[in-house]
């Protein structure tokens, strides 16, 4: 009995020792990896903002030149939202906002959303998803030109009505198999207008303080 009472003793320890082994390398695998997928993002998002507003079309630093803007949850946005700023010379010409559509197949969907100061709809990439590989990832670019459609668009272009896909009585193409999708990203893109509708003067003054604080 005593040798059995050693054994199981002996077992247990090794279990605890192979679960805090094992426990710990898990930690610092998620760790690394989010680390990775985090420097992944920023570099998906460095490359959608030069693709939504190209250089030639501004000449300031935009990566380095954002402003805060207010919370608002009316609109999908609950925490202030740090958005970057295109300018010539000192003025400003749009800006980019970064959008979660929290309604997509799989999960959260990130979005950049580019608009003029004139509420026109500038460009919009998606940086981040996890919906059905040949079916809702079709809102990339690098898979489809969907994404494309919204360009030039603005709340009165097509009307509050419109911003919905087409089975819904909107003007965007859904993707056969797959309408959940592009109804959660033109939802964001649509929030994101109504946003900046909403808050004109907050952006208007965040903007105009940016502008007096690099002026020599």
């Amino acid at each position: 009995m005593a040798a059995l009472g050693q054994s199981i003793r002996r077992s247990a320890i090794g279990l605890g020792l192979f679960a805090v082994f094992t426990g710990g390398t898990i930690a610092i695998t998620q760790a690394l990896t989010a680390d990775r997928i985090q420097l992944q993002v920023a570099r998906a998002e460095a490359r959608a903002l030069y693709e939504i507003i190209p250089e030639s079309l501004h000449n300031n630093d935009m990566l380095n030149d954002t402003v805060v803007l207010p919370a608002d949850e009316r609109f999908r946005f609950p925490q202030p939202v740090n958005a970057w700023v295109a300018r010539v010379d000192d003025s400003a010409i749009g800006l980019i906002l970064p959008v979660v559509a929290p309604d997509g197949y799989s999960g959260n969907i990130q979005i950049l959303v580019g608009v003029s100061l004139s509420g026109d709809v500038l460009g919009v990439r998606v940086t981040g998803h996890k919906e059905t590989p040949g079916l809702g990832d079709k809102v990339e670019l690098k898979k489809s030109n969907w994404v494309l459609d919204f360009n030039g668009r603005s709340l009165d272009n097509p009307g509050l009505d419109g911003w919905t896909v087409a089975k819904n009585g909107g003007v965007f193409d859904q993707f056969t198999g797959a309408t959940i999708t592009p109804k959660a990203v033109t939802g964001a893109v649509r929030n994101a207008l109504l946003y900046l509708r909403a808050h004109e003067s907050d952006v208007a003054l965040a903007v105009a303080t940016r502008t007096a604080q690099e002026s020599p």
